[in-house]
């Protein structure tokens, strides 16, 4: 027969001590849990708008109205209402001298110009042949937005 041995006092303290764990783990707490507070609402950045479309620019704008004015010039079946058109548009300018260059001949980068002319009298020029031939190819404004320089070219 075997014979038992006696365990020593520190192992019967160090398994009691483990049962003990064990039991407390092991226990249930009658309180009740605490619902877990809600989670703080996140911020969600606002959809940013889609681009809007380009804003046409103030030289856009200026040939827009220029080439409405040239076409309703030459198109005008009464002196009067041609006149009246020419003084509007000429509001547009700095001065009713402002130069007017017409392009007839373009190479290498090199522009040959016809004779220079003024506002005036290329508005005046349309209301007499009544045909609009040139569009604006180039403009210069001035701080105030009034055309202070005007390139044609013939539309072809």
């Amino acid at each position: 027969m075997k014979r038992r041995t006696i365990q020593s006092p520190v192992s019967t303290l160090l398994t009691l001590a483990l049962f003990g764990l064990l039991a407390m783990g092991a226990c249930k707490s009658k309180k009740k849990v605490a619902p877990a507070p809600a989670p703080a609402p996140v911020e969600q950045p606002a959809p940013t708008p889609p681009p809007a479309a380009p804003q046409p620019s103030a030289e856009e704008i200026a040939v827009g109205k220029l080439e409405n004015y040239f076409n309703s010039i030459a198109q005008s079946t009464n002196v009067d209402a041609a006149n009246r058109t020419i003084n509007e548009a000429l509001g547009m300018f700095s001065n009713s001298q402002t130069p007017v260059l017409i392009v007839i001949h373009q190479e290498n980068g090199i522009k040959d110009y016809d004779e220079p002319t003024t506002i005036e009298k290329y508005l005046h020029y349309l209301k007499d042949t009544k045909k609009n031939l040139n569009f604006i190819s180039d403009i210069r404004l001035d701080g105030n937005g009034r055309v202070t320089e005007l390139e044609l070219r013939r539309k072809k």
